[in-house]
């Protein structure tokens, strides 16, 4: 594979842009630019009250959360869509309020498209046992993706230090490394 990327993104008003825990969202510089630090290099941003009010105020339902049923669900799905498309599913956790993937793909394609992609069969699959929330949607609009430098250390956060996972997944090649990073 030519590159590899974290993408991560949250389910449905679970995680807000402004919420102090850190998020990815459009946020603005000093000097007014709007940007979105979601790539390698760039700061999470964090700590914005007055940004979170207003997404919590003009959110369209109720937050969405997971449980273990659609984590297997999920997990499955991920699997096949890199099957699919030819991508290598290195490692991705499933957690009640957001899931994170570590994937290499050939070539240099859009990470958005990379993505969107698994979002998007994601929530074909879900909507097979379950019904779509009121707000039309499971997730949140866009998400991270950073590509990675170090594959390595990605398939351990993924996988072993996530809060209270429903469900993980990683490539066989990488028992091993988890299993001395479990030591």
């Amino acid at each position: 594979m030519d590159r590899y990327w974290l993408l991560t993104w949250t389910c449905y008003g679970t995680w807000l842009s402004g919420d102090r825990r850190r998020f990815v969202g459009n946020v603005r510089e000093p000097d007014g630019t709007q940007v979105t630090h979601d790539s390698q290099g760039t700061p999470y941003d964090r700590n914005m009250p007055g940004l979170e009010a207003w997404v919590r105020d003009h959110m369209k339902g109720d937050p969405v959360s997971l449980d273990d049923r659609d984590a297997d669900v999920l997990l499955h799905q991920y699997r096949e869509t890199a099957r699919v498309r030819g991508w290598s599913l290195e490692a991705a956790s499933v957690m009640f309020n957001h899931t994170h993937h570590v994937v290499g793909v050939p070539g240099d394609p859009e990470p958005d498209r990379i993505r969107d992609a698994f979002k998007s069969w994601a929530t074909r699959a879900l909507k097979e046992h379950r019904p779509l929330p009121p707000n039309g949607a499971f997730w949140t609009v866009n998400g991270s993706k950073r590509k990675l430098s170090n594959v390595r250390s990605a398939v351990v956060y993924v996988t072993r230090k996530q809060p209270d996972p429903l469900g993980v997944w990683f490539d066989e090649r990488w028992k091993t490394l988890l299993d001395e990073y479990d030591r």
